[in-house]
């Protein structure tokens, strides 16, 4: 018969037993949740947007764009106010060399989401990747404040004129172009200027007539303002109605008639008592009186186009 003794110690033994049995199936319980957690975990990962948008970036870089597409366009569907998908997307593009299709994804974007400055910033880094600076000052013209307090620093002031473009100026001018940023370029002909168009080193000299001058300042980045564009009148003084000689008179020798032409002018004359054009006579010398009445019309024009006065005589020549 068994002792009490060893009763005890084989109730010990049968409760150890148990305890065992009962911590490996809770390990293995706690397995089974671990593993279930790990998978449900990945599943809500890969169908996250953060997921999402780096399969896309994975499909990209195997160069399975169409693919790649799909992935951001699902991220950009899913939450369209975050700007990774459409960077994601745009690459997509740019590595197929459709910088248009690029640009439109970001363009076509802020277009419904005006103040949303993620955005913005996602088209300024795209514009600077691929060395479009000259688009930032048109995408930022006009941006909400919260837009333009975000990207400040690309939002380029114009260069200053230090002449004023309403007033005539009656001499030529000296125009200064001025600005804090590291360069200013600009053109003569009326087109917009870019890094390419003459740099700003020394006052512009202003001739006779209109001169347009379209400045843009740009700063160490090379990002440019918006282009600045005026316009400045000079119209040097004409000169009086020209001098002819003789005067009006009745005269019975011969005569010559002349005008006297300052330098830089040219001068025209009729004789049938039309006001004369620069289509009229030109004058070349002295010219001969013609016999009877006659009235004798002139003007001086200078290198510009600009006519004086009408100079007139009436001659009567009756020879002995």
């Amino acid at each position: 018969m068994m002792s009490e003794k060893e009763q005890r110690r084989r109730q010990m033994e049968r409760r150890k037993a148990m305890k065992r049995k009962k911590r490996r199936k809770a390990l293995i319980i706690l397995a089974v949740l671990v593993v279930a957690a790990a998978a449900i975990g990945i599943v809500c990962y890969q169908n996250s947007y953060t997921g999402i948008v780096n399969k896309g970036y994975s499909a990209q870089k195997e160069k399975a764009y169409e693919k790649a597409e799909t992935y951001f366009k699902k991220a950009i569907a899913k939450k369209p106010e975050k700007a990774e998908a459409y960077t994601g997307l745009s690459k997509v593009y740019i590595a197929q060399d459709e910088l248009d299709k690029a640009e439109d994804v970001f363009l076509n974007a802020i277009d419904k989401q005006t103040k949303n400055a993620d955005l913005y910033e996602a088209c300024v880094g795209f514009y600077m990747d691929t060395d479009q600076k000259m688009q930032i000052p048109v995408l930022l013209e006009d941006v909400a404040d919260n837009v333009a307090e975000r990207l400040g620093e690309y939002i380029i002031d114009g260069p200053s004129f230090s002449l004023d473009d309403k007033e005539t100026f009656e001499e030529v001018q000296e125009l200064t172009l001025k600005s804090h940023e590291a360069a200013v370029y600009y053109t003569t002909d009326g087109s917009e200027p870019d890094t390419e168009s003459e740099k700003y080193k020394e006052p512009i000299h202003l001739e006779e007539g209109e001169n347009i001058i379209t400045a843009i300042a740009v700063n160490k980045e090379g990002v440019p303002s918006l282009p600045v564009k005026k316009t400045f009148t000079v119209e040097l003084p004409v000169e009086d109605a020209p001098a002819v000689s003789p005067s009006t008179g009745q005269y019975s020798t011969a005569t010559q008639i002349e005008i006297k032409v300052p330098d830089g002018y040219e001068a025209y004359y009729t004789m049938d008592k039309s006001d004369p054009t620069t289509a009229s006579t030109k004058y070349e010398g002295p010219i001969d009186m013609p016999q009877g009445e006659t009235i004798f019309k002139a003007i001086l024009v200078n290198g510009k186009g600009r006519t004086s006065g009408v100079t007139t005589r009436n001659y009567m020549y009756e020879p002995e």
